[in-house]
């Protein structure tokens, strides 16, 4: 702890409804872990908050104290953005509250809700709002990154179906942002990243969505690598826009429908689900058959809770983890090459390379609508992840996935990326991911909200002068 943490650090608990913990305190150590095993920080103080006031409370005392500031959702940044070493984590996992209205299909979470616990509560009425792929990410950094996942063809962005949020500043003021209310902050919440303030409430527009929806998994090896990723190109070509979809360069897992000999396999797959019934669907990956046959094909039914968590085991809690993307605007020769040249070099078999198709409803969006950094237009989001247990796999692959996204990024659109997919957060990329016009945007409601910078552990945006 820092020393000038101690004087007052008594007297911030007598002013919070919640938990305020130091080091040697009972869950001081689970309330400063996160996914990221690599990450190892030891904030001077954790507050966890009963509500939108006690945040207000931490950031005074923050202020008061000198002490630098993160906040922590769900943990699940690579980079370890939700601790900060000798600081004050702001630590909303205590938000657990969630409220489902099916009449007015509407919901309102709370900042330290994981998408597991949205998905539960909104299919008991047959409703969804879009998360991501892996169910223990946290709602608000998705959320307030952009977030996409199997809904965004159908639905948009987690951030294109949030109705208002409850944000405390960092000056310590509760606001409701809408469309009606600080619209320019609302505006910014919606992909411009933590940067603005604490977001203590989503409040979510759902659709009607399950409880049963329908997969088609296709997996070819190494060796029909360029083969495999031009066939999904002529798949993504022809695929109805509504339909959710995953390329991925994997290890094929230990899972009861992938044949023995082929688990643990290095290669390509293609992931295609449907929410409009089997016979929709089944018409849908016809052209997943029409190339180079697969390895192994799964087509099933599959509740839309299974769904959301089918890809958890392939990020386990702890695992050490590196990342980088781009965004690119299709499959072309070039990037396929790369891909094909680089995916075999990967050391780790959890080591990953998700490419999620953006088309739909998200490039229905105009540009300008949000924040999002990204342009509005049919894409691919490239991610290129090192995952692994062992030390020496992990550094192997963290030079692998540095090297590789090199190698892609002079095929990008935008080499800067998915602010929510960096581990490091070199300016150069943040700026490119959201382009100038909306980058200078941000910096002036980021200088309008939080002056100080005072929220600068993210895909950080300074104030502008």
């Amino acid at each position: 702890m820092t020393s000038t943490a101690d004087p007052t650090v008594e007297s911030l608990r007598t002013q919070l409804s919640g938990t305020v913990l130091t080091d040697g305190d009972p869950g001081y150590d689970v309330a400063r872990s996160v996914w990221n095993g690599e990450i190892d920080r030891r904030p001077a103080v954790v507050v966890r908050p009963a509500g939108a006031a006690d945040v207000a409370a931490a950031l005074a005392y923050a202020r008061e104290a000198g002490l630098d500031v993160s906040v922590r959702g769900g943990g699940h940044n690579f980079g370890g953005a939700a601790v900060v070493d000798g600081g004050l984590c702001v630590d909303l996992s205590s938000l657990q509250a969630i409220s489902v209205d099916p009449e007015s299909r509407t919901a309102w979470v709370g900042g330290g809700v994981t998408w597991a616990q949205v998905d539960a509560a909104t299919q008991e009425h047959g409703l969804a709002v879009p998360g991501g792929t892996v169910s223990h990410t946290g709602v608000g950094g998705l959320t307030l990154g952009g977030g996409f996942g199997w809904l965004t063809g159908k639905h948009g962005l987690s951030c294109d179906n949030l109705l208002s949020a409850e944000v405390v500043t960092a000056g310590g003021d509760i606001l409701r942002a809408s469309a009606a209310e600080h619209p320019d902050l609302f505006w910014a919440l919606r992909g411009g990243g933590g940067n603005f303030g604490v977001v203590t409430e989503f409040e979510f527009r759902l659709h009607p969505v399950g409880p049963i929806v329908h997969l088609g998994l296709f997996f070819w090896g190494l060796e029909d690598g360029a083969a495999a990723l031009r066939q999904a190109r002529a798949v993504l070509e022809t695929l109805p826009p509504e339909l959710g979809v995953l390329v991925a360069g994997l290890n094929a897992p230990p899972a009861p429908f992938v044949p023995e000999e082929h688990h643990f396999r290095p290669g390509y797959a293609l992931l295609i689900a449907g929410f409009e019934g089997a016979e929709h669907h089944a018409e849908a990956i016809r052209g997943a058959r029409s190339g180079p046959a697969p390895l192994f094909e799964f087509v099933s039914p599959i509740p839309y809770v299974e769904l959301q968590r089918m890809i958890d085991d392939a990020a386990p809690w702890g695992i050490l983890g590196y990342e980088k993307a781009a965004f690119a605007e299709a499959f072309t020769d070039e990037l396929i090459e790369v891909i094909a040249d680089f995916l075999p070099r990967k050391t780790s078999p959890m080591s990953i390379m998700p490419i999620f198709s953006l088309h739909g409803a998200f490039a229905e969006a105009g540009d300008a609508a949000t924040a999002f950094g990204g342009a509005r237009r049919p894409s691919l989001a490239v991610n290129i992840a090192a995952i692994a247990v062992d030390p020496a796999q992990f550094a192997a692959d963290r030079a692998w996935v540095r090297e590789f996204w090199a190698a892609v990024a002079p095929f990008s659109a935008n080499a800067g990326g998915y602010v929510n997919f960096m581990a490091e957060y070199e300016e150069d990329r943040v700026r490119t991911s959201y382009g100038a016009e909306k980058y200078a945007r941000l910096a002036r409601i980021k200088a309008q909200y939080d002056p100080r910078n005072v929220f600068h552990h993210n895909a950080n945006i300074p104030p502008a002068p």
